[in-house]
């Protein structure tokens, strides 16, 4: 009787836990379909430009002015795409004028080059340039307008200059009392924060806040920052409306359709900019000139017996003048770079060591602004290594996220 009892036990349990196996198994495949149901919805990010049904009711009645550039677009189901201000105009939007940032309101100005003011040849409005005469906003310029929309592709590096002119903006408004909608976009960097932070005295057009060189935000949450923590001129705060995106987090994959200034042309650019962004402080070439700009770097003074790789940069779409225009550059092809999560000072420091003239290594105003600090370059000098120097960057880099998670408007 024991045996069979025994027997018995075990065909009940050995059911039971076949049962048990199979009904979690079900809930296993279920979950899996879940979260592969989660990563297609998360694919289809929405831009805040697409939401029209949440800031065209904040636009009707109003006289508004645009600050857009090429990357001001609504998408369409088809992956094409329509300007926001065209788009606007058709549905009766009264867009008094465009104010327009570096490399301009269709987005072919070389990189530092003066824009001017004018008028847009399709739709007849009126151009005022933000790099040009003035960057930010003058009182006439804003006279009668309610509402300034600005909506731009931004990248997340502290010297890529949008963030600048929309602080500026922000603090014209705020002097006008104007309402000001931002109408929020991905960051393709925004996976990360790394770098130096910029230094208070060394402020500028290249970093107007003391963020890191990367500071992992969208131009919505950055904004949202910069006017809570009283970062405006004065102490002032804006009126302030960010229309968030749909299906983001800061984690998410986002490949720009178009390209956010002429010398980013591609994903790879866009990874290895905050890297090879500080090159522009210097005098060796970070592509420009070339099909492969800020994805490969070289001068004619970089140790030939060290790089086998060379180029020629040329005068080309947003480089007309690029460093070392026809002259043959040594250096390293990076085009084949994966997604970075850290701000890589290896090239830098490499190119420093393999140098045949130090002195146009560093050129001391310009690498600085874009380093927001000396102490980088002071720190290759010395010969400390790439680990020593990021260790000190890590007390800034805790307080920025303390203060950045207040502000963080996706996960």
């Amino acid at each position: 009787m024991t045996i069979l009892s025994n027997f018995k036990s075990t065909v009940l349990l050995s059911f039971l836990i076949l049962s048990f196996c199979g009904n979690n198994a079900k809930t296993i495949l279920a979950t899996k379909r879940e979260v592969k149901i989660k990563k297609e919805i998360t694919k289809n990010i929405v831009v805040a430009a697409n939401k029209t049904e949440s800031y065209l009711p904040l636009l009707k009645g109003k006289k508004i002015a645009v600050v857009a550039n090429q990357t001001s677009v609504i998408f369409k189901e088809d992956k094409s795409y329509t300007h926001l201000v065209d788009s606007l105009l058709n549905l009766k939007i009264d867009i008094k004028k465009v104010f327009a940032p570096e490399h301009g309101f269709r987005g072919k100005a070389d990189a530092g080059e003066h824009i001017k003011d004018g008028l847009d040849a399709k739709t007849g409005l009126q151009l005022i340039s933000l790099y040009g005469k003035n960057r930010k906003p003058n009182d006439e310029q804003l006279k009668g307008i309610d509402i300034v929309l600005f909506d731009i592709q931004d990248v997340g590096v502290r010297f890529y200059t949008y963030i600048a002119t929309m602080q500026l903006v922000m603090e014209a408004c705020t002097k006008n009392n104007i309402k000001i909608v931002v109408l929020d976009r991905p960051n393709p960097n925004g996976h990360y924060i790394d770098g130096p932070t910029m230094e208070t005295k060394h402020r500028g057009f290249l970093g107007m806040t003391n963020i890191p060189l990367v500071y992992g935000m969208t131009i919505g949450e950055y904004a949202t920052m910069i006017n809570e923590e009283g970062w405006l001129e004065g102490g002032k705060k804006v009126n302030l409306t960010v229309v968030p995106l749909d299906n983001y987090t800061h984690k998410s994959d986002y490949n720009l359709p178009i390209r956010p200034s002429p010398n980013l042309p591609n994903n790879t650019s866009i990874t290895l900019y905050p890297s090879l962004g500080l090159f522009e402080g210097t005098d060796i070439n970070a592509g420009r000139g070339t099909e492969y700009q800020f994805q490969c770097y070289g001068a004619p003074f970089l140790d030939s017996s060290k790089y086998k790789f060379t180029y020629i940069p040329k005068p080309n779409f947003g480089s007309k003048n690029p460093k070392h225009k026809e002259k043959l550059c040594y250096g390293k092809d990076l085009s084949k770079t994966s997604k970075m999560s850290t701000v890589s000072l290896y090239w830098l420091m490499d190119a420093y060591k393999n140098s045949t003239d130090k002195s146009k290594i560093f050129l001391k105003r310009g690498f600085t602004k874009h380093a927001g600090t000396e102490k980088l370059q002071q720190q290759i000098e010395a010969g400390l290594t790439e680990d020593e120097i990021k260790k000190t960057w890590q007390p800034d880099i805790a307080n920025f996220k303390k203060i950045r998670a207040k502000y963080l408007i996706y996960d």
